[in-house]
């Protein structure tokens, strides 16, 4: 069973900055890709950035620049720096796991989400 663990959100005003972590547990083998998306009420989740097991990053294009996705391939753990905040980037950020089992087969995984406020 693999399991995610978010850490990091929290108040921010406008300009500030925030880290967030997420580590992943359990039985975690092959190609993998870990992200970040977000999610206000009313809209869709969307793709904020996204990291695979090889080293391949994929960004939202409006938030190039910013937002920066790291991990740490030996503790399973994903990172998202994300800077110059401004309150539209107010939302619940998940972390996502997927995990290749063949090309197109795979399975997906998502922490509980952490709360981003930026507000002054």
């Amino acid at each position: 069973q693999v399991q995610l663990v978010e850490s990091g959100g929290g108040l921010v005003q406008p300009g500030g900055s925030l880290r967030l972590s997420c580590a992943a547990s359990g039985s975690i083998f092959g190609f993998n890709v870990m992200g970040w998306y977000r999610q206000v009420p009313g809209k869709e989740r969307e793709l904020v950035a996204a990291v695979s097991s090889t080293g391949h990053t994929n960004y939202a294009d409006s938030l190039k620049g910013r937002f920066t996705i790291s991990r740490d391939n030996a503790n399973n753990t994903v990172y998202l720096q994300m800077n110059s905040l401004k309150p539209e980037d107010t939302a619940v950020y998940y972390c996502n796991l997927r995990v290749y089992r063949l090309r197109d087969v795979y399975s997906d995984y998502w922490g509980q989400g952490t709360q981003v406020t930026v507000s002054s």
